[in-house]
């Protein structure tokens, strides 16, 4: 499978702190570390590499905290606005949290059914607009799927794959990438809080972007 990302394009990933990692603000793009040190980076290190004469520009948008609900407030701003030719959208695991580590909480959040509707709004608006979509799913890295969280972060993919499948967005299936680690490797040596992941959930979660995108190893 040929690379699907064309020459002179922008890539535009947004997401929560999973994204963000410390990128730049407003915009994060260019030297210095806006890029944040995480999976984003880590695509645009691996396509500058492999693919020195693509010039992809790889944007990062991701904003710590966010859940598809606050995406929505700023999408025009920071992804449209922005004239991407490619999309990538990780969003979701504040959505799944916020019900577990803030129960009382209720008025922020974000339940399947809205978390559903809503990013399925969001691609139905950005996908006429650009060469590509991408839609990956939370993640929670918990190898034990009768995990209460780990469970309800299943039915949150579940749902953006039939978003991306209605849309015809490439769809990354990440709780399946980090599977195979997980079942040799302890989920605290990714992730202390099993939501966060160090350098090597990062690269996990770049390959199984970049793998979508025909990204030839």
């Amino acid at each position: 499978m040929a690379l699907k990302l064309a020459p002179g394009g922008k890539l535009v990933m947004i997401g929560d702190s999973v994204t963000d990692c410390g990128r730049a603000q407003p915009v994060g793009e260019g030297l210095f570390g806006a890029l944040g040190n995480g999976y984003v980076a880590n695509v645009d290190a691996l396509l500058s590499a492999v693919y020195p004469d693509l010039h992809v520009r790889v944007v990062n948008m991701g904003t710590s905290g966010h859940t598809v609900r606050d995406l929505k407030t700023r999408w025009q701003s920071d992804v449209l606005d922005l004239q991407p030719d490619w999309v990538s959208c990780m969003i979701g695991i504040n959505d799944i949290w916020r019900q577990f580590d803030s129960p009382r909480q209720t008025e922020i959040h974000v339940y399947l059914d809205e978390y559903e509707r809503t990013l399925d709004e969001l691609a139905g608006m950005t996908a006429p607009q650009v060469k590509g979509l991408v839609l990956m799913t939370p993640v929670f890295i918990e190898p034990n799927p009768a995990d209460l969280m780990r469970a309800q972060a299943d039915r949150y993919g579940a749902a953006v794959k039939r978003v991306a499948e209605r849309h015809g967005a490439l769809f990354v299936d990440t709780q399946a990438a980090f599977a195979r680690v997980l079942a040799a490797c302890p989920s605290a040596a990714i992730a202390w809080d099993r939501v966060h992941p160090n350098h090597i959930g990062h690269m996990i979660l770049a390959r199984a972007f970049l793998n979508a995108v025909g990204f030839e190893w």
